[in-house]
């Protein structure tokens, strides 16, 4: 039976393919959901995803991921990685009960503005994966996969 992993994608997102091309590329949302929806099913895992653009819908992802059962959250939390603490308090209330976080971020928000230097949301997950683009996640839904005991098909 395939664990379920909840993917959650942050504010902004939904815009992805036409948002600041030069820095996010033309890859589109739906297309790193397919992409996602495909090796998850490589790795024997159920992926359901989700986008919100407000902190408290984030939030109330977060929880409904741990309500429904998930063996995993992947997240990019997008801006609200660099101030949230309602969102990094809910990751670590699910952390805590043993769910493993691994967070997301297209760009290396190191070597960007000083500003996106901190992420708050950082010691409150398992790990992270920056600076890839789309691949990003995919990389991040391997390491869950591996923390999660998904049994990979094929």
């Amino acid at each position: 039976m395939a664990r379920l992993v909840w993917i959650i994608h942050g504010p902004n997102l939904n815009l992805l393919g036409r948002r600041e091309v030069a820095v996010y590329g033309k890859t589109t949302l739906a297309d790193i959901n397919d992409r996602l929806e495909n090796l998850g099913r490589d790795l024997g895992l159920e992926v359901r995803a989700t986008q919100e653009d407000g902190e408290g819908e984030v939030v109330r992802a977060i929880h409904a991921a741990w309500d429904a059962g998930a063996a995993g959250i992947l997240i990019n939390p997008g801006a609200l990685a660099h101030y949230s603490y309602a969102v990094r308090d809910a990751l670590a209330a699910v952390s805590a009960a043993g769910i493993p976080i691994v967070e997301v971020h297209l760009t290396n928000v190191h070597a960007r503005e000083e500003w996106r230097h901190t992420l708050v949301t950082a010691p409150a997950t398992t790990g992270q994966v920056v600076g890839f683009g789309p691949a990003s996640y995919e990389l991040g839904l391997r390491a869950l996969a591996g923390r999660v005991g998904s049994e990979p098909r094929g």
